[in-house]
């Protein structure tokens, strides 16, 4: 076939080519005509049988995924197990899906990173066990001047803190104020670094050392070398960490937890459809059962809120 085209005389190429360009005007003729008919080139909108799933941006439903910011390295609440973020984040956000009719994608990054990139529109949402409190919500820092626009919480999870002693409890640690005069670890940007900041000043003279660290499990590394007598984290991590870690025999549980509060959801302030559609999607796997499964999953039951709540922390 191909040596009869090539032997082909000019007079006979020029009038295939006035064919073919004859053709292919009638062509472009019947696509114009085409797109004049009702959803002759429309896009088909995406649909989900999902109850919630109309209640979402509609950037969100085109897409069929939240992007979601979280630190994968927080046991049991995000981790990675091989290549995958597990833990009790994830588990609510899967259960969530099934309500919203949509994906959450998970990115793990560096905790004090994650409510900037709501900011600048790089996760729809953050979750990673934040805690919601007045200084977050209004994007302030630890001594009042705004430094971001602030996020909105749906709070999804009730904790309270614990200290994170080395085995044994060789300092004999019990409460904060046993502290003082010492060295502890704490991942940075957290409330527990400023929990131990706010120590530290109670301590006074008798300084109190804070290394702050880009990760918890590098805080737990310097608890468990001696380095740091005390990482603060909250109680379901602390928990975990002492039960699993080395066995059960790196870490213990330093008295009791203190300071119950909230985790958060936490979304942009410009995203208030997003908002309210992930605290709906919160209040129905609380009734249909599903959020209790998790949470008995994850061994942290006591932790559960009775109804999902927006901006509840102080």
């Amino acid at each position: 076939m191909t040596a009869s085209i090539t032997r082909r005389s000019t007079a006979a190429r020029s009038r295939i080519a006035a064919v073919g360009a004859i053709a292919v005007a009638g062509a472009l003729i019947l696509t114009g005509c085409g797109d004049q008919t009702d959803g002759g080139s429309a896009t088909k909108e995406k649909t989900s049988d999902a109850p919630l799933f109309s209640k979402l941006p509609k950037k969100i439903q085109d897409a069929g995924v939240i992007k979601v910011g979280t630190d994968a390295a927080y046991a049991p609440m995000e981790f990675t197990e091989g290549s995958k973020i597990v833990g009790v984040d994830p588990d609510i956000a899967e259960a969530l899906g099934q309500q919203l009719g949509v994906k959450f994608q998970f990115t793990s990054g560096t905790f004090d990173g994650l409510i900037t990139s709501l900011e600048t529109g790089r996760q729809d949402l953050a979750m990673s066990s934040i805690t919601d409190n007045k200084k977050r919500q209004e994007g302030l820092d630890d001594k009042g001047a705004k430094i971001g626009k602030g996020v909105d919480f749906v709070d999804y999870f009730s904790s309270g803190v614990s200290l994170l002693v080395k085995k044994g409890n060789p300092e004999n640690i019990k409460s904060l104020d046993d502290l003082c005069g010492k060295t502890v670890a704490v991942q940075r940007g957290t409330t527990y670094e400023d929990t131990f900041k706010a120590q530290a000043e109670k301590c006074g003279d008798k300084k109190l050392t804070i290394e702050a660290f880009d990760t918890d499990a590098e805080a737990q590394t310097r608890v468990k070398a001696g380095g740091a007598v005390a990482d603060l984290n909250d109680f379901p991590v602390t928990a975990y960490t002492a039960k699993t870690s080395g066995g059960g025999n790196d870490f213990e549980v330093g008295g009791q937890q203190a300071d119950v509060g909230f985790f958060g959801m936490a979304v942009s302030k410009e995203n208030t459809q997003l908002r309210d559609a992930l605290k709906e999607a919160l209040d129905a796997i609380i009734k249909d059962g599903s959020y209790a499964k998790v949470l008995e999953k994850w061994n942290v039951k006591d932790s559960a809120v009775p109804s999902a709540t927006v901006n509840a922390g102080k």
